[in-house]
């Protein structure tokens, strides 16, 4: 779903405010960072760490997920957005973007701000 790409001599650093990308829950937040920017094109969606100048290639349904986990208040409610909108299984969903999130904080792109555990 996301594919790390790095300038040259540029070494990604993994950034996670509030807890570890493998402990993130439904009831966490994620939020973009300000060193971070992110675009849609037709076929992807780029997040580039200014800090770092690492970037991510996401797929159209990761793109999605990264623009209803920002609108969100929880991710939680991400999944629900994302569930009623498109119609896709939630157990799929949720696994799919918590991963995302897992994959996107490690990489310093997303910050996680914790919720009580789920």
């Amino acid at each position: 779903m996301a594919e790390a790409r790095a300038a040259p001599s540029v070494a990604a650093v993994a950034a996670v405010n509030g807890m570890p990308g493998s402990q993130v829950h439904l009831d966490a937040r994620g939020r973009i960072p300000n060193n971070v920017v992110y675009r849609d094109f037709v076929n992807e969606t780029v997040a580039l760490n200014l800090n770092t100048g690492t970037y991510h290639g996401l797929n159209p349904t990761a793109g999605r997920m990264l623009q209803a986990i920002e609108r969100a208040a929880t991710l939680g409610e991400a999944v629900d957005h994302l569930v009623s909108e498109y119609g896709w299984d939630r157990a799929t969903v949720e696994a799919d973007l918590l991963e995302l999130c897992r994959t996107l904080a490690d990489s310093g792109l997303l910050d996680i701000q914790r919720g009580a555990p789920g």
